[in-house]
């Protein structure tokens, strides 16, 4: 049998020697057969528990306990050594399939946009715009989709373009909600045709869902899901199905939820909403 002296006699000594795999004996092991090692290791990086902590994942010690449970991947790999160095500005890091936001420069926020509100972080006109809510919170941030000037509601911001791209993007199909008062009542065909179309001068537009959360007298308060995002498209769908909207406020984006933020407030999204935007859109 071949030993791993003989077969590295006269070549060059590997400064690396995890990098390099052991000769194996072919009646054991078959053929092409390799050792799961962990090549996440960055040596002038920062210590895998410390980056988590300070992402807010949980204490040292407690992150210390996750990642000896297998629970913490770095660029798809498990790693379960204490003290093991990683890149938070350019390796991927999973706690329990979830990504973790490590780059301490990016930040994530909801805002609950009031009536007469420019989508843009500034505006020629003087009128009352989103730099007003964020200006002194980070430099260079993205509104992720906007929201018309008289729409109230959930607007997300960051300065993580890649992830305001994605959200974005109608191929990764994220889904908003919209609350929408307008007059009723609502006629039994209305989801129906919602749901399967209805011709604006834009093209065919479809909800991904549509039901009435309230009737009260000649008034009704109805909810509408889609997931693209062209210029006045709820108003539009439900004016072309003869309710023409009176009041309208999106409550959700993807898996994040106005809850009760109130209007012009501004609130840090939590770790976990970070991560399911995240997996809302792959990354």
């Amino acid at each position: 049998m071949q030993t791993l002296g003989d077969s590295q006699r006269g070549k060059p000594k590997d400064r690396f020697k995890t990098s390099r795999q052991p000769v194996r004996d072919p009646d054991f092991f078959p053929e092409g057969y390799t050792d799961e090692r962990d090549t996440t290791e960055v040596p002038d990086g920062v210590r895998l528990q410390k980056v988590l902590a300070q992402a807010g994942v949980a204490s040292r010690r407690a992150c210390e306990e996750m990642i000896g449970e297998g629970r913490v991947t770095v660029d798809g790999q498990v790693v379960r050594r204490f003290g093991a160095k990683v890149d938070p500005d350019k390796q991927v890091i999973h706690v329990d399939g979830k990504r973790i936001p490590t780059k301490p420069d990016l930040v994530y926020y909801a805002l609950n946009k009031p009536i007469g509100v420019v989508s843009t972080m500034e505006d020629p006109q003087g009128r009352p715009c989103l730099a007003d809510f964020v200006q002194e919170l980070a430099p260079r941030l993205f509104h992720v989709g906007r929201l018309d000037t008289e729409t109230e509601g959930l607007l997300l911001l960051t300065n993580d373009g890649e992830l305001a791209n994605r959200l974005t993007h109608p191929s990764y199909g994220v889904q908003k909600k919209y609350w929408a008062k307008v007059p009723g009542p609502i006629g039994r065909d209305v989801a129906r045709r919602l749901t399967k179309g209805v011709e604006l001068e834009d093209g065919i537009a479809r909800a991904d869902d549509f039901r009435v959360v309230q009737e009260h007298g000649q008034q009704a308060l109805v909810e509408v899901v889609l997931h693209e995002g062209r210029k006045h498209i709820v108003r539009r769908m439900l004016e072309e199905v003869g309710h023409r909207v009176i009041d309208l406020a999106r409550i959700e984006f993807g898996p994040v939820k106005l809850g009760r933020t109130k209007p012009g407030t501004v609130r840090a999204l939590s770790l976990r909403e970070v991560g399911e935007l995240y997996a809302a859109v792959k990354l």
